[in-house]
């Protein structure tokens, strides 16, 4: 093995013995220890966005509290809402100036899957549009639901799992989280016949 090896592959190209194993773990915590978050917030969705970086939620717990105004210096995109077929080539023109690793988060059903606006004017989801790695339901998601995302995301970048999904799939690694945000528990209101 060489140096060519290891600039080709990275850590992948590494034969694995006590010391390059435990270099591997020291960066996949540092990678997901250190995302950067940049914002792609284009409806109401970026509101509980803004939420979760407030001091209620703290999202600086996890070294995120900086959103970053550059996607050079970011290597996670946050879809929070609706994507229009004009907004989706600035999408992907950010996408790919993000730094590599870079992950997606899809924040909503609208960012999932187009959400109730079935029409021709809205991209329906993003992962048409760039690979999403984890996506978080509701409409729009409270900042527990996102931030439940994020700890998966951390999650899965830690245990490799994310690209080796990434690789296996040939584009983003499709992790659906459940909601957090007691949403979900929401019971119908029935009406009594004969009452208004």
């Amino acid at each position: 093995m060489g140096i060519s090896d290891v600039s080709e592959h990275g850590l992948e190209g590494l034969d694995h013995n006590f010391l390059t194993g435990k270099i591997e773990d020291l960066v996949t915590w540092a990678r997901a220890r250190s995302s950067w978050p940049a914002t792609f917030g284009l409806a109401c969705c970026a509101l509980e966005m803004m939420a979760a970086g407030g001091a209620h939620y703290d999202l600086a717990r996890y070294g995120m509290e900086v959103f970053r105004a550059s996607p050079r210096q970011a290597d996670l995109m946050i879809v929070a809402g609706r994507v229009s077929q004009k907004m989706a080539p600035v999408l992907r023109q950010i996408y790919d100036q993000m730094m590599e690793p870079k992950w997606v988060i899809a924040m909503g059903v609208c960012a999932s899957s187009g959400g109730m606006f079935n029409n021709y004017a809205l991209v329906q989801g993003v992962d048409s549009v760039v690979p999403v790695d984890v996506y978080v339901p509701g409409c729009p998601p409270g900042p527990e639901t996102l931030m439940h995302g994020i700890c998966t995301l951390h999650d899965q970048i830690q245990s490799g799992e994310l690209t080796r999904r990434r690789s296996a799939q040939g584009g983003g690694a499709g992790i659906t989280v459940d909601q957090r945000d007691g949403q979900a528990d929401l019971q119908p209101v029935t009406i009594a016949a004969g009452r208004r």
